[in-house]
């Protein structure tokens, strides 16, 4: 399988996924932190062993406490804004990978949907995706 390439809005930071191809679905978080991250409803995600990802230019990180009480350390490009990553313990060795970086993603299908009681009432649910209200 071979690498995907995705970039920020300003293309200053890169973010490439080896063995990109593998990724047959998508996840949307509907939690209040990702709508913030996003600026919009939800977030679209992937998750990514950290091994198999290369973010390459500037970069800030910010670390919120997320309801669970883990730290959430989110990825942000330095120069433009657009959101990158983001890391918990929760996902043990593997790292939230937004996106909306990637044209790769346009065409991939939601499996899950996270955060469910969070979800804005005119957002319908996305058929035949898990539906999980997490905590």
């Amino acid at each position: 399988m071979s690498a995907i390439e995705g970039k920020c809005l300003c293309g200053e930071t890169k973010v490439t996924l080896e063995n990109g191809e593998q990724y047959k679905s998508q996840i949307l978080c509907h939690c209040w932190d990702c709508k913030q991250t996003s600026g919009s409803a939800f977030s679209t995600n992937i998750l990514a062993p950290k091994t198999e990802v290369k973010i390459e230019g500037p970069v800030k990180e910010f670390g919120v406490k997320a309801p669970s009480g883990n730290t959430v350390t989110r990825v942000f490009c330095g120069n433009c804004g657009s959101a990158i990553s983001h890391l918990s313990v929760a996902f043990g060795e593997s790292q939230a990978i937004q996106t909306g970086n990637f044209r790769f993603f346009a065409d991939v299908p939601v499996s899950a949907e996270l955060f469910v009681k969070d979800r804005f009432t005119s957002i319908p649910a996305v058929p035949d995706a898990n539906q999980l209200q997490t905590v």
